[in-house]
């Protein structure tokens, strides 16, 4: 009458994937190596524009991510932290790529993996915190 012990149907949840193009690519990555550049150039001239070096490894983060280089994306994200704390762009890629990391590693049976992005995962949200109270 009501339905309760039926089974619903569940619809497959659809993820675009935006593909990019050859010249979007290449553009990307000339800019991902300018930036590396200019990251390299800061650190060594003046260490004290931290919030400008953060900014930098965002950037060149977020166009790691675009071309799906997640390791590297990663690595950038988290100097980016490293120099500033923000909640910005870098923020919200950075804990969307620990998530992807996290459920690969449970697709895989990786407890260790598993473990150690929930770790990660459990930082980011510290550090939401710390930005959010500190304003």
């Amino acid at each position: 009458m009501f339905g309760f012990f039926k089974k619903k149907n569940k619809t497959e949840k659809s993820v675009e994937k935006i593909e990019l193009s050859a010249e979007e690519k290449e553009a990307l990555v000339k800019e991902q190596q300018e930036l590396v550049v200019k990251a390299a150039e800061a650190e060594q001239a003046n260490p004290i524009e931290k919030s400008e070096l953060a900014s930098l490894y965002e950037t060149l983060g977020l166009n790691q991510a675009k071309l799906e280089q997640i390791d590297s994306a990663i690595e950038s994200f988290e100097k980016s932290l490293d120099y500033k704390l923000t909640i910005g762009d870098g923020y919200k890629k950075l804990m969307s790529l620990y998530n992807g990391k996290r459920a690969e590693a449970a697709r895989n049976g990786d407890d260790a993996g598993i473990e150690k992005y929930m770790g990660k995962m459990d930082e980011m949200r510290q550090i939401a915190k710390k930005v959010t109270i500190s304003g």
